[in-house]
């Protein structure tokens, strides 16, 4: 997937459509919204992004589509795990944790496995690409 030139432009349209359709124009798509307290600022930050389901959790990729430094919204949840997940239908808050150990090697296995893209996007990042589990708090 070709990224558009303006990033944050192309993310704020689709957290807007996301939002007043309740993410059924993007149904075809495992999306959901991740909102993050910004590390310097203190401030909501939110970033749409594909997830995959493991059990009770749901695992997002900071991939940051193959870029050599790791995602902001990975930053920002390095200092403050506390974070707010939307899915269609549903908002909840969640306790965000990277994986690491065996349970890293074997859903990012599975990850790369089910969707190629991620090993052309860890190579081209020269960098172990984080998996985070989002875990349901309330």
């Amino acid at each position: 997937m070709t990224m558009p030139e303006d990033v944050l432009a192309y993310n704020r349209e689709l957290i807007e459509e996301f939002r007043t359709d309740g993410g059924e124009s993007l149904a075809n798509r495992p999306l959901l919204l991740l909102t993050t307290v910004g590390r310097r600022t203190g401030r909501p930050r939110t970033s749409p992004m594909m997830y995959v389901r493991s059990g009770d959790r749901l695992l997002v990729i900071a991939s940051n589509n193959g870029a050599r430094e790791d995602p902001q919204w990975y930053r920002n949840l390095q200092v403050d795990p506390s974070v707010t997940v939307e899915l269609p239908g549903e908002r909840f808050t969640a306790h965000a944790e990277p994986l690491s150990g065996d349970d890293y090697d074997r859903e990012w296995a599975g990850i790369k496995q089910e969707f190629p893209f991620f090993a052309e996007h860890e190579t081209r990042a020269g960098r172990r690409i984080p998996v985070v589990a989002l875990t349901r708090t309330a």
